[in-house]
């Protein structure tokens, strides 16, 4: 089974409340947004966004210039119906990172929470880069949360990847600030205990385009 006909059939399995990574908000993420001030025209993409409600936080933040990707249609559509008309003010791209096309240098923040451990192959890690480097505007910055190397080693029914800041920062390559990190204990809707590792990081203005 491909990646889109596995999430496909996980998001069409349960409500969107009963899956493992679910949380009714992104608290830390949605506080480092905060703390960039971030102009309300300034591109942001949330990628494996999916039916997270990050979109509905940053819409109502006055964020005018939100794209959210996912390689599931049906996690998409969970999200449009949940923000009703609001969702015509949200660029929808529904496809895999590691081969979507994006504008270049378009986006100020690239946010992605539990996508990017969930690529094993280190082709797949370099297309992601790749693709992260090419959209992101020179001043960008980049938040990720990822499993903690205490997390279990698998999610969903995939194996992942667990990461520790400077282990991320290592795969991620050069031409990175990290500007803060920090580790939050998610508990599952079933119970399970995950650590995640978030980082935020802003492109350094000598690295690479």
């Amino acid at each position: 089974m491909d990646r889109k006909q596995h999430w496909e059939q996980v998001y069409a399995s349960r409500p969107p409340e009963r899956f493992g990574w679910y949380t009714r908000h992104l608290e830390i993420s949605l506080a480092w947004i905060d703390e960039l001030g971030l102009d309300p025209n300034a591109p942001v993409i949330d990628v494996g966004g999916g039916s997270s409600t990050l979109v509905d936080d940053l819409l109502d933040r006055s964020c005018e210039d939100v794209t959210v990707l996912d390689v599931s249609g049906a996690a998409l559509e969970i999200a449009r119906k949940r923000l009703g008309a609001r969702a015509s003010r949200v660029t929808w791209i529904e496809g895999d990172i590691t081969s979507a096309a994006l504008p270049a240098h378009k986006y100020a923040l690239w946010h992605d929470r539990a996508v990017f451990h969930f690529l094993g192959d280190h082709a797949d890690r370099e297309l992601y880069c790749e693709r992260l480097r090419a959209s992101l505007r020179p001043d960008g910055h980049v938040i990720l949360g990822v499993f903690a190397p205490e997390a279990p080693p698998t999610c969903s029914g995939l194996p992942v990847q667990r990461y520790d800041a400077e282990g991320l920062l290592a795969i991620l390559g050069t031409g990175w600030l990290l500007q803060r990190d920090q580790r939050r204990l998610h508990v599952t809707p079933g119970g399970v205990e995950q650590m995640y590792q978030y980082c935020l990081l802003r492109r350094a203005s000598d690295g690479p385009c």
